[in-house]
């Protein structure tokens, strides 16, 4: 799959937060450090903390991947932006003369279970970032106090008039509102 052969070329660049008290203050310390993706596989295996309860296989495929450079990413690239823009997007746009295409963004937010993750449900953003394309999201309303979320995305380059349809869409709705801290 590309998307690991991409990740497997890449540095990442982990981020370590320290937080400690100190005299009743808190002391926050945040140190990046850049590291290959083999060498952030290592550290997560020597941190009985990182593995507790998440495992890294998405990490793993991606290091047992051939790279940018093999002749079956560049492949499976190709087929994959195919498959997303002018037999994907480009062509449900055209079909049907749409200028943006709209979706709920996701199911609302959720408790991650140390046991069985996240609730993960459903989630429009994929379609126009697997084909590179422009999504922009928005308040939609509120289900049970937690917010949703719609996104607008459309064809390469169309930024200007999902901007448009975005902001109309919240000077219609008035959906924003000020974040709840739930029990």
């Amino acid at each position: 799959m590309p998307m690991f052969s991409f990740l497997r070329s890449m540095l990442v660049c982990a981020i370590f937060i320290s937080i400690s008290t100190v005299n009743g203050q808190v002391d926050k310390t945040v140190v990046l450090k850049e590291m290959t993706l083999e060498e952030l596989i290592a550290f997560n295996q020597s941190d009985s903390v990182e593995l507790r309860y998440f495992d890294q296989k998405y990490l793993e495929m991606a290091q047992a991947q051939e790279g940018t450079n093999s002749e079956s990413y560049k492949t499976a690239l190709a087929k994959m932006l195919s498959g997303s823009r002018e037999n994907g997007l480009d062509h449900v746009l055209q079909e049907h003369r749409l200028d943006a295409i709209a979706a709920p963004t996701g199911a609302p937010a959720c408790k991650t279970d140390l046991i069985n993750g996240d609730s993960f449900q459903f989630g429009s953003s994929s379609p126009a970032a697997i084909a590179g394309y422009p999504s922009i999201t928005v308040p939609m309303g509120f289900v049970e106090h937690l917010p949703v979320g719609i996104s607008f995305f459309g064809a390469a380059w169309s930024e200007p008039l999902l901007i448009e349809i975005a902001c109309g869409f919240e000077n219609a709705t008035k959906a924003r509102r000020a974040p709840e801290l739930l029990d």
